[in-house]
């Protein structure tokens, strides 16, 4: 390597780790490598989306990944969704670039919706890193997802009625991917506040993109957030939120615990035909376990990445209960059929 070079990198590193001296940087950057190095993985990515979090979880992972000589990568997604989107995203990737962060922008083909707009940037977001880590083979992305995003999407899912599951899926820091089983979600912030990551977004890099969304009233994380502030000021701390999803936690434990129960003791796999029969105390049940159960069952035999909608599944359970339930009925590429105690699910074809 040449001399010049060597110079170069030798700057970039002592960039780091004079910042690294920093008390308050270096007691959340140890945090932040707990919570990585516990993850065994052949390869990383961070998807980073300008803000000041994902700044901040740029910084951090640049130095974990000096400390560890591992490769990096780092995806920029261009959603198109605002009309400086993409002048935004060449400001990041030329940001990061100044501080031998190289990075990929991923654009996202614009298109009119009619769902949720944030819903579908997330959606696509996904989609997009997803598709880059399988070619890539990288097996974790990291999100810049923090604790103060933990309480908002707790809250979130309560307003829109979810369950136990639905309320405590956000809470760990590794889950799968929706769109393939051979890539997972890793969120090491997700016991750093907002406030810690600003603090290290500004006295690393200085530099983030402010999405005018995170202003408007008309969007339900906006109305939480400040729903959440309020609560703050009557004494809710992030402390007593985590003692609560920690109880909840050990209540859907011992639901998964019976879940599994009912399934081995009260259904039958056919291989030849992948075709599952639910025996008659299959739906006798609490209607939780019951509810999970058929969830689990008609993703396996539909060979589904997500479980099936919760209304659509409520719906059938309802059906399958009721007198006059001797029809077929057909869910997420699955065939249900009652006939006398037993239901039979199996594949659809085709």
């Amino acid at each position: 390597m040449k001399k010049k070079n060597l110079s170069v990198k030798k700057k970039i590193h002592n960039f780091y780790s004079k910042r690294l001296d920093d008390p308050r940087i270096k007691k959340i950057y140890l945090k932040f490598k707990k919570n990585l190095s516990k993850q065994i993985t052949n390869s990383l990515c961070v998807a980073v989306s300008g803000g000041l979090d994902s700044m901040a979880l740029s910084f951090l992972t640049k130095c974990y990944s000096i400390e560890n000589n591992i490769k990096v990568y780092f995806f920029i997604v261009d959603h198109k969704l605002r009309k400086n989107s993409t002048i935004e995203a060449n400001l990041v990737k030329k940001k990061l670039k100044s501080f031998k962060i190289f990075s990929k922008i991923l654009t996202i083909k614009k298109e009119k919706t009619s769902k949720n707009i944030q819903s579908f940037a997330r959606e696509n977001r996904y989609k997009l890193i997803v598709e880059q880590s399988l070619n890539k083979k990288i097996d974790i992305i990291l999100t810049a997802h923090h604790s103060d995003d933990l309480i908002e999407n707790f809250f979130i899912r309560l307003l829109r009625g979810s369950g136990l599951k639905g309320l405590i899926s956000f809470s760990s820091i590794k889950s799968k991917v929706k769109l393939s089983d051979k890539i997972f979600i890793l969120r090491p912030l997700i016991n750093i506040s907002k406030k810690d990551l600003a603090y290290i977004s500004k006295n690393t890099f200085n530099f983030n993109v402010n999405d005018p969304s995170n202003f408007e009233d008309k969007f339900l994380r906006v109305k939480v957030r400040k729903l959440i502030s309020n609560l703050e000021k009557d004494g809710l701390t992030f402390n007593k939120f985590k003692l609560s999803m920690k109880n909840l936690s050990k209540s859907n434990y011992a639901i998964d615990y019976f879940v599994k129960k009912n399934i081995n003791d009260n259904s039958n796999y056919l291989k030849l035909t992948k075709t599952i029969i639910l025996k008659d105390d299959f739906l006798k049940q609490p209607d939780e376990i019951v509810f999970r159960s058929f969830s689990e069952v008609i993703q396996k035999v539909g060979k589904k990445n997500t479980f099936t909608r919760g209304e659509k599944v409520e719906r059938l359970l309802k059906y399958l209960g009721s007198n006059n339930n001797y029809s077929k009925k057909t869910l997420s590429g699955c065939i249900i059929q009652k006939i006398e105690n037993s239901v039979i699910i199996s594949p659809e074809k085709g």
